[in-house]
């Protein structure tokens, strides 16, 4: 059998089993009180014994994890059907996007009000972040849902074990190798001349094992904003993802492992200017394209464990104007890391690591790179199965800004009540986040001018806590409440007023809220799930900041039909008191999503979903249009 197909920067490959349906998508407190009022199932999955890694980058039963992570699994990622893997994270606690335009276009993915690029994401293992950038971000409006097993969510000031900062850690697992031979096709079509092949193949045995994946996605789309009034042009996307990975077994203890990425999106936008006059036109697009790899060695050796680990990502962005180039970044990031643990007992565990990571970026004008060193170690206590307690540092070392030492301690407590188990957990880390190289690029190139030029940039630096309980019931019903508040000293932010540059707040820049959890399995064929998350954000001059709603909420209802072969499932999604730049308010709304699934055979399955189900019409961003009602169906075969 394959020993290991996972490796502890990864999420594992399987997990008890929750009621079908969405796994722990949340709800607002008037739906909590109606989830309460109704009877229960009689038989569910302790879902406190699922094995998660990305708390501490090794497994741990979420029972002895005290800070707050989400899982979405691939029954999930299928059922709702999104494309675009955003739009799948966006039904979590505390996680909000906006979008400029439709697929492809720029997406911010933000948790607990925090930028994206405040956020690390990892895929297989792999720091995909784009360097080319003017922050270093992943670029989730070009990760598709296709081929991706498992993503957890690690909410929260997260700098002890990746070097993160104050937004998080996004952790995605793409479809992993299993024994035997096997795999899956699919097709699928809808509106704005939407169509998408994907598919992926693996295999594997006691010594090698092997997962290939892939998927073309292409779409004309719509109008992206309306202020293009001339053109009123479809603007279209096209993305081809491939993924590849291979393990093999050279002994008992010794695993190597090998994951390659490779990502084209091409994109249609509007509001750029030409090259020859600089005259604003709506005839624009861009290529994206990004090479990841990773190769890693897991050795087990008694009570120890080492993985060395070497992973990075070419980043190659391009940009036109009514068919001319005009601009164009390549970036590069690379890690090397060693991480390791030692169990002294039943009872005690350290985790140790180092990462050494460089960066580069080359705009054409700017061409740099630096190298930043960390360093971390966690002590993991548990005494007598009902008190976990973690407490590490992490010491970094940048090239342009020093050292910087950051830590996390977490605890969890469990007890037994009312035929169920409460859990009480949790958490305190920090962070820091370096201005990027472009940031400091610009302050001190040609088109800086004061405040901009005048501001010598520092490290953001973040903090924060959270507390929650929660409550798992014998018959499955779980809830769970979460308090949070988080702190950035001294964010550096793009002068809109005066377009000078880059430049830095004095104070703490704050995030705190509270996200509200149910899922419940009604029947032995009914499941529903759901969360609200309130969300209070501020600027150290007391403002709102924008793009953030104050309220989100996730509604999922799936009902299993016809021996299973059928499942029915409805989303919906609640965004309010967002604020623009200058403190306008923003649409409120409401949108339902509606899917299903047939399966013809064990092998063949039909399915389809309509998004935008009211053709509800809002704006996450001034002048950016959305989708409108729309449906999609597509066949899957699998082998």
């Amino acid at each position: 059998m394959i020993t290991s197909t996972t490796s502890p920067d990864t999420a594992p490959l399987s997990r008890p089993v929750p009621a079908p349906g969405l796994a722990r998508k949340r709800l607002s407190p008037a739906l909590l009180v109606i989830a309460l009022g109704a009877a229960q199932s009689a038989l569910a999955t302790n879902s406190l014994e699922e094995v998660v890694v990305t708390s501490s980058r090794v497994p741990m039963p979420l029972r002895a994890v005290g800070t707050s992570i989400s899982v979405v699994t691939q029954e999930d990622i299928s059922q709702l059907g999104f494309a675009s893997l955003y739009d799948v994270l966006r039904t979590q606690p505390g996680v909000s996007v906006t979008n400029t335009g439709g697929a492809g276009s720029a997406a911010s993915l933000r948790i607990r009000g925090e930028e994206g690029y405040r956020t690390l994401v990892l895929l297989d293992g792999i720091d995909i972040s784009d360097t080319s950038g003017p922050q270093v971000s992943p670029r989730f409006e070009q990760i598709l849902s296709s081929g991706v097993q498992r993503v957890e969510i690690l909410r929260g000031p997260q700098g002890l074990m990746y070097g993160a900062d104050a937004g998080g850690v996004v952790n995605i697992s793409t479809i992993a190798p299993k024994e035997g031979f096997g795999g899956e096709i699919s097709a699928e079509g809808g509106r704005y001349d939407s169509q998408q092949f994907s598919g992926n193949v693996g295999g594997g045995n006691d010594t090698v094992d092997f997962n290939l994946s892939g998927a073309d996605y292409q779409v004309d789309g719509f109008n992206a904003r309306t202020t293009d009034t001339v053109l009123r042009d479809d603007d279209g996307y096209k993305n081809s993802t491939a993924n590849a990975r291979v393990g093999y077994n050279a002994t008992e203890n010794l695993r190597l492992s090998l994951v390659g990425r490779d990502v084209e999106g091409k994109n249609r936008y509007d509001n750029c200017y030409t090259v020859d006059t600089f005259e604003p036109t709506d005839r624009c697009r861009d290529n994206y394209e990004q090479q990841a790899w990773r190769v890693a060695a897991d050795y087990e050796a008694g009570r120890f464990s080492h993985q060395l680990s070497y992973n990075g990502n070419d980043t190659d962005h391009k940009f036109y104007s009514e068919g001319q180039p005009s601009f164009r970044a390549k970036g590069n990031l690379a890690r090397t890391s060693y991480l390791g643990s030692y169990r002294a007992n039943d009872s005690t565990r350290l985790v140790y690591g180092a990462d050494l990571e460089s960066e580069s970026l080359d705009d054409g004008g700017t061409d740099t790179s630096r190298d930043q060193n960390g360093y971390y170690f966690e002590y993991q206590g548990d005494f007598g199965e009902r008190l976990f307690v973690t407490a590490g540092s992490r010491y970094d070392d940048n090239d342009d800004f020093g050292t910087h030492t950051s830590y996390r301690v977490s605890g969890a407590y469990l007890f037994a009540v009312a035929n169920g188990e409460i859990k009480l957990r949790g958490a305190y880390g920090t962070g820091f986040r370096a201005p990027s190289l472009y940031e400091v690029a610009y302050n001190n190139g040609p088109y800086a001018f004061p405040p901009a030029s005048d501001t010598t940039l520092k490290e953001e630096q973040s903090k924060g806590y959270d507390l929650g309980i929660s409550w798992l019931a014998a018959s499955g019903l779980y809830l769970e409440a979460t308090y949070f508040d988080q702190h950035i000293d001294d964010e550096i932010y793009y002068d809109l007023a005066a377009n000078s540059g880059y430049l830095q707040r004095n104070g703490d820049t704050d995030s705190d809220g509270v996200e509200l959890v149910a899922d419940w399995p009604l029947l032995a064929t009914v499941s529903l799930s759901a969360n609200y998350t309130f969300n209070n954000t501020r600027t150290s001059t007391g403002e709102s900041r924008p793009y953030r709603p104050e309220r989100l909420a996730n509604l999922g209802l799936n009902w299993n039909v016809l021996n299973g072969d059928l499942v029915l499932g409805a989303a919906w999604r609640l965004s309010e008191d967002a604020q623009d730049i200058d403190g306008s308010n923003l649409d409120d709304y409401q949108v339902l999503e509606l899917n299903a699934s047939y399966s013809l055979t064990a092998a063949l399955q039909f399915y389809g979903r309509l998004e935008n189900a009211l053709d509800e019409d809002y704006e996450e961003v001034p002048t950016y249009n959305t989708s409108g009602a729309a449906g999609y169906a597509g066949v899957r075969y699998s082998f």
